[in-house]
């Protein structure tokens, strides 16, 4: 049928509350974010939830779809123990089109049951009231930002030529250089990044998004630009308006929410 919702969220496991316990005050405007996309989420009815994580299994040279009967996802590795969801996967939408999208781009399709926490944090919020939505994982490539927005721009095809309604999340952080007590060393460059993305997606200035100098990307140490551009390139001629819900860099590491207004 169509594409009918759009976003972009964070993927910060503190923002888990087994997790974050006493610094999940510092994520308030997030999770505020978070939750207000939940509402947006269960209100577009979606039939097929398709989630863009840069953390799940890594082809360099292809991206990669996940399809599995059903998924699972924990946070043990960051000493959750109790946290646990369950989600069906969707098997016909893309094995019926693989043809179709790999004549336009490199993919490698895996079954593979359990969720990395790009996907599991944001359908942790996101989709807590849609626990019978089948999903469906996507894993970015190390291709250029070309490729990514031309992979997005396939996968557009396949959205608005299915029956299902569909929903896409891109889960990615932004720089994670932003102060002394970030992951990586600080570097201004994280700060001139995450302003620099937020502008254009304000602008929806898609194809700027491609054109990022590379350097500057490199210098930001993000996590999420690949997922983003994917999400270009699905949006690529639909007229659409993204919204900045919160943005906050309380560890130093940029987290955006952002929904796009189809």
């Amino acid at each position: 049928m169509s594409l009918v919702f759009a976003a972009i969220a964070p993927h910060p496991p503190v923002l888990i509350p087994a997790i974050g316990k006493e610094h999940s005050a510092e994520l308030e405007k997030t999770r505020a974010a978070m939750e207000r996309l939940e509402q947006d989420l269960y209100s577009a009815k979606p039939d097929l939830i398709i989630i863009i994580s840069p953390h799940g299994e890594l082809n360099p040279a292809a991206f990669t779809i996940n399809l599995c009967r059903e998924f699972t996802a924990n946070f043990e590795t960051f000493g959750d123990f109790t946290t646990k969801m369950n989600f069906p996967g969707d098997l016909v939408t893309f094995t019926t089109a693989k043809e179709i999208i790999s004549a336009k781009a490199p993919i490698n399709i895996i079954s593979s049951p359990e969720l990395d926490h790009g996907c599991g944090v944001p359908l942790y919020y996101l989709a807590r009231h849609l626990p019978e939505t089948p999903i469906v994982p996507i894993y970015f490539s190390m291709l250029d930002s070309q490729a990514h927005f031309e992979f997005g721009k396939a996968l557009k095809d396949l959205i608005l030529n299915s029956d299902k309604r569909v929903a896409v999340i891109a889960s990615g952080d932004l720089s994670h250089c932003l102060s002394e007590n970030s992951p990586a060393k600080c570097n201004p460059a994280g700060k001139i990044f995450d302003e620099k993305i937020i502008s254009l997606l304000v602008a929806c200035d898609l194809l700027s998004l491609v054109n990022l100098d590379h350097k500057l990307i490199e210098d930001a140490s993000e996590c999420g630009l690949r997922s983003i551009l994917i999400l270009a390139g699905i949006l690529n001629d639909i007229s659409c308006k993204p919204e900045i819900l919160s943005y906050e860099a309380p560890f130093g590491i940029g987290y955006m929410v952002a929904e796009v207004i189809l």
